[in-house]
């Protein structure tokens, strides 16, 4: 059976593909969230441990435990093209980040999907205005993690592919500072969040109810996807 580690940076956003999973089971690993189970004959990892880099210490440590056959960064994305809509899924042909770019391979796949170039930035892309910027470069989607994971399994010679499901159009953008609400580790602190929306409730408060619907429905959009897709 192949196995196939699938790295997001919130457990949350493995949500639809554990649900699609059979056996499921925790996994003693050093980082925030491991699991595994089967899916469409494929012994499916999954990994969460935070944004950025962080999600690369978590794809480091099931490649030095298992041998996989394929990683697979996931999770929510912004779009950066007006088309690209909420829930829409995206398969990443190729990944910018700090003047480096990485291929990334294309699956099989039993639903429909878009492919292109897809940004990965070092912290959260909040505003419309940054959103155009890079579109203009020739990009579609952003989001934090798939360059990083992406090196990882670039060091341990496994294929590597990037799926992700549109949370925020390019249309819109957030009054938090997301950024300035991380933890000590770097992940985003929940209460961070709550104590600065609470302060500004007229304006945040709606957001964070239209970001955790939208979260919901990326996190099913990648659990319909993964159950008709090999690696």
């Amino acid at each position: 059976m192949k196995t196939v580690l699938v790295v997001a940076a919130e457990p949350r956003e493995l949500k639809g593909v554990l649900r699609k999973c059979r056996n499921v089971r925790r996994l003693d690993w050093p980082i925030q969230f491991a699991r595994s189970g089967e899916l469409n004959g494929q012994r499916m990892l999954m990994a969460a441990h935070g944004p950025g880099p962080l999600a690369a210490e978590a794809a480091a440590v099931a490649l030095s435990r298992e041998k996989v056959q394929a990683v697979v960064s996931t999770g929510s994305c912004g779009a950066l093209e007006d088309d690209l809509n909420t829930g829409d899924v995206f398969v990443a042909s190729r990944i910018l980040a700090k003047g480096r770019s990485y291929e990334a391979a294309q699956p099989p796949a039993g639903r429909k999907f878009r492919s292109g170039v897809l940004v990965s930035a070092e912290r959260v892309v909040g505003t419309v205005e940054e959103k155009r910027r890079l579109a203009a470069s020739g990009a579609s989607a952003v989001e934090m993690e798939a360059a990083a994971v992406a090196r990882q399994a670039e060091e341990f010679g496994v294929p590597f592919y990037c799926v992700r499901a549109v949370m925020d159009r390019a249309c819109e953008g957030f009054t938090l500072d997301f950024d300035g609400l991380r933890d000590r580790d770097g992940r985003f602190s929940r209460l961070r969040i709550l104590r600065a929306a609470l302060a500004r409730p007229w304006a945040s408060l709606p957001e964070l109810i239209r970001l955790e619907r939208q979260g919901r429905i990326a996190a099913r959009a990648l659990g319909e996807f993964f159950a008709d897709c090999r690696f």
